[in-house]
């Protein structure tokens, strides 16, 4: 169980959900995903309509997904957590209540360039083409977990 983590749970961890499910069933894996926020801004809400926009023109279909909150149990529902930048990096490392909890979080891209902590940013604020980066980046990240899963299993 995989579970992708922004602030709000409307834009980037929607898109790392959606895009990770497509590799999941590309790759016919036994693995499942969801997606949650540090912040309890955007609770019971659809992705943000630029997400839903850049995953459609992608053929992945979002719409499905509401906002929620991370709780402490997910520590205990998830085998890794994927934090999109340090601030929910650190905001889920401070919520852990052990060091297995905290051996379970990483940030996102530090799949594709380990020990760098580089950021998803956060394209709330700019313009769509903001999100088709976003997009592009968390699609290198999830082909990465996918295909590492699938040696794994294999």
């Amino acid at each position: 169980m995989i579970l992708m983590v922004c602030l709000g749970n409307i834009c980037r961890s929607p898109l790392a959900e959606g895009i990770m499910n497509e590799k999941i069933r590309k790759y016919n894996l036994k693995a499942a995903t969801d997606s949650a926020g540090t912040a309890a801004y955007h609770v019971g809400e659809i992705p943000d309509p630029r997400s839903i926009e850049v995953a459609q023109k992608n053929s992945i279909d979002i719409t499905y997904q509401r906002a929620r909150r991370f709780s402490r149990e997910d520590f205990n529902r998830f085998d890794r957590i994927y934090a999109m930048d340090e601030s929910n990096y650190y905001d889920l490392i401070s919520m852990a209540r052990n060091e297995e909890e905290k051996s379970k979080v990483e940030m996102i891209l530090n799949v594709i360039n380990p020990g760098e902590n580089a950021s998803v940013p956060d394209p709330y604020y700019g313009g769509t083409d903001g999100f088709d980066k976003v997009f592009a980046m968390l699609d290198n990240a999830c082909e990465k977990i996918a295909s590492d899963l699938a040696t794994m299993n294999h």
